[in-house]
């Protein structure tokens, strides 16, 4: 039996993911930078994850995250009165 590692790797980044799809409100409101980089769903992800945050500091009401694994990205953008939530082909909009 061959076991891809990096398959499992990437269902468990789908597993982290879907979670916060299913239930944004628990995972992505952020006042700062430094509250998204203490967000405990971080640790979940599997190792090799990166992510990139811009336009949470000095007051800014506009943010987006990018978070990838290998091939596959996670994406939240906040702007206007809304944010908006995107992996794979699915896409969710909420209001602030």
């Amino acid at each position: 039996m061959i076991i891809d590692f990096v398959q499992i790797q990437k269902q468990k980044f789908q597993v982290v993911v879907n979670k916060i799809m299913v239930n944004p409100e628990q995972y992505i409101y952020f006042d700062s930078v430094s509250d998204f980089y203490k967000a405990e769903w971080l640790k979940e992800l599997p190792h090799g994850s990166t992510w990139a945050v811009s336009g949470l500091d000095d007051g800014a009401d506009e943010f987006y995250i990018q978070i990838q694994y290998k091939d596959m990205s996670f994406k939240i953008e906040s702007f206007l009165d809304k944010i908006v939530l995107k992996f794979e082909n699915k896409i969710i909009q909420l209001k602030k």
